[in-house]
């Protein structure tokens, strides 16, 4: 292997993605040992590799090494350039998997990044791009990252196992993050929601809807719900059904909450009331812990405040996730051997 003498040496699997995403930000190089050493099944996952085969196409310049078993990883991060590109994600993991690290690294390319993602847009473990769309993006238009090339959409619906979606991402640069001052989340003024159905009966999505609105119905009037049953080709490889909940504050902040049905052949069928009642609670629960950032954010509001003005950002958030616990010691450990994390990703991206 390189000369990894200035390298940062971490050991096991978890927070892969973030290790990864927070070096290229840095331009630190990392190690990674022991990843799944005792598994029967040792080295990265499919979904992994699919991770850092998309940094390489995002980057320019990077060099990554694994060894036979894959249980070592060695990245040196090279230069975040962007561009028009595709990518085929592992069906393990969803879209949103992939989605989340792309709009941590997007703003801070040295071009704009427009790219299309196929897979899986909808499961039960990671976002839905519903979901990001709906609450990341006004987060970062909040930090001053916006134009008309800042675009998320899905083009076709997948669910799990067989995958078959496509979304398509595009963001504009900016080398300067605007602070915030988000410490007021304000009063629910209205719910929005999308119900969705793929490769079933379009009656599913409407029987969703109107199980989340018995609940929803007795808190506040202003609701809607819009229904999405995508036919033939855009309708993915595999059927499914799932609901994402979106609260909007007076202030401006959004309060997520999403359920997606159990992917086929996996687990006991579903009912898409039991489903719509359940993604109801679960937003009633996010709006109950509070904050200005809903549990999905937190840790992106906190790394662009990392990456913005140093002590002029303020955000209020409810209870911590564990998520947003172990990615803001991180950010604090590089900031502990970049002081000028700043400087370095203006250099980046000049």
């Amino acid at each position: 292997m390189a000369s990894q003498a200035h390298s940062l040496s971490y050991s096991g699997c978890n927070f892969l993605r973030q290790r990864l995403v927070l070096s290229t930000l840095s331009g630190r190089p990392v190690k990674i040992r022991k990843i799944r050493a005792r598994d029967d099944n040792p080295g990265l996952r499919d979904f992994e590799a699919s991770f850092i085969r998309l940094l390489d196409k995002v980057t320019n310049g990077s060099r990554i090494e694994i060894n036979q078993t894959g249980t070592t990883l060695y990245y040196q991060p090279g230069l975040l350039y962007g561009g028009s590109m595709e990518h085929d994600c592992s069906v393990l993991r969803g879209i949103g998997y992939y989605l989340e690290s792309l709009l941590c690294l997007a703003p801070f390319m040295k071009h704009p990044l427009r790219i299309v993602l196929r897979g899986v847009t909808n499961d039960q473990v990671d976002p839905s791009v519903d979901v990001l769309k709906a609450t990341a993006l006004p987060l970062l238009k909040q930090f001053g990252i916006d134009g008309e090339s800042f675009e998320l959409k899905v083009v076709r619906r997948g669910m799990p196992p067989g995958g078959g979606g496509e979304v398509f991402f595009s963001c504009p640069v900016r080398k300067v993050l605007k602070p915030i001052q988000l410490i007021d989340p304000g009063k629910i003024k209205r719910i929005r929601g999308m119900a969705y159905s793929v490769r079933v009966s379009p009656q599913m999505a409407n029987r969703i809807v109107d199980s989340a609105r018995s609940i929803l119905n007795k808190f506040i009037p202003d609701i809607y719900i819009y229904t999405d049953h995508m036919k033939g080709i855009n309708s993915g490889k595999s059927p499914g059904f799932g609901l994402s909940l979106v609260a909007e504050t007076t202030n401006g902040t959004f309060l997520s909450a999403e359920l997606a049905s159990n992917p086929q052949g996996q687990g006991a069928a579903m009912l898409p009331e039991d489903l719509g009642r359940n993604c109801a609670r679960l937003l009633l629960e996010e709006i109950y812990r509070g904050g200005c950032v809903d549990s999905t954010n937190q840790s992106l509001a906190l790394l662009l405040m990392t990456l913005g003005q140093q002590d002029v950002s303020k955000v209020l958030l409810g209870p911590l996730s564990p998520y947003t616990c172990w990615m803001s010691g991180l950010e604090g450990n590089l900031e502990h051997h970049h002081p000028m994390l700043n400087s370095v990703i203006t250099q980046l991206i000049s």
